[in-house]
């Protein structure tokens, strides 16, 4: 993914909201999202040439995506595929926190990630490239190729519109409305990744639509506190238009036994993103 939005305990009925954007080639393999026959509790898509994936579910309750962070020239050839880690996490049972302790020590192997993980009760972020975890609590949160809440234009512009669906209704049209956004940010605001201006502006919408290379798939995901989860994947084609749309709903297995806890309180998330770890991308 290029783009994850999470709201986390910040509605009444959806303890966990899921916006995201898969931006990459399209001539890289993949298939949609569907429950995998060697692994049927995991509902995700495919990446058909690693075999792992950016994004997916399972019906125990487990959650996991990732994005790859931006760094030209520092890509390794023999790193091992980060989409193994979100297949992993899927696959197993270990808690979150578990989970991410066992990863610190080998995080260093992979080309540069974020990766957010959700067990059902703890939802974190970690980063191989700042070295940092951390449990995520109740609000509103972005994700693109850089460290959690850096305020790219994309990233700010989703939190925001997040937060407002908040308030009003939230529905899984709603969601991949917000996410079919192709306005491209005025030049001052565009960071520098080292990419160059052109692409500094083909990356920057929600969803982008630039040729060969753009937004694969947006992603809806919604859990309500008794366990029945709402999700739907749009794919598009290069140029830009619909190529499909999968839907799935079901009930997590052990949602009758453990409904998910009811936020004390929902306050409005405030957005003033913290400065993150690492150097900060300033608008030139």
């Amino acid at each position: 993914m290029c783009l994850i939005l999470i709201a986390h305990r910040a509605h009444p009925r959806y303890p966990l909201v899921v916006a995201a954007n898969r931006d990459e080639w399209f001539r890289r393999a993949s298939a949609p999202a569907a429950f995998w026959e060697d692994a049927p509790d995991v509902l995700a898509g495919r990446d058909l040439e690693q075999g792992g994936t950016w994004l997916g579910v399972t019906r125990s309750g487990r959650f996991a995506a990732l994005t790859n962070f931006r760094e030209p020239g520092a890509h390794r050839e023999d790193a091992p595929s980060r989409g193994a880690l979100v297949s992993d996490f899927l696959r197993g049972r270990e808690a979150t926190p578990e989970f991410l302790a066992r990863l610190a020590p080998h995080a260093s192997r992979y080309n540069g990630f974020n990766l957010v993980a959700w067990d059902g009760e703890t939802l974190a972020v970690t980063s191989n490239r700042n070295g940092s975890t951390h449990a995520l609590g109740a609000g509103v949160f972005g994700l693109s190729n850089h460290l959690l809440d850096t305020p790219w234009p994309k990233v700010r512009e989703g939190r925001i519109g997040l937060a407002a669906l908040l308030a009003r209704e939230v529905s899984v049209e709603a969601l991949l409305e917000l996410l079919d956004d192709t306005r491209i940010a005025e030049d001052r605001e565009l960071p520098d990744t080292g990419v160059g201006l052109e692409w500094e502006r083909r990356l920057a919408p929600l969803r982008i639509v630039a040729g060969d290379y753009g937004t694969r798939c947006s992603t809806v995901l919604l859990v309500d506190r008794e366990g029945h989860v709402d999700f739907a994947e749009r794919a598009f084609a290069p140029d830009g238009t619909p190529a499909g749309l999968v839907r799935e709903r079901f009930s997590l297995a052990w949602q009758a036994d453990r409904p998910l806890e009811r936020p004390r309180s929902h306050p409005q998330p405030t957005f003033s993103p913290r400065e993150p770890a690492g150097r900060r991308y300033e608008p030139k």
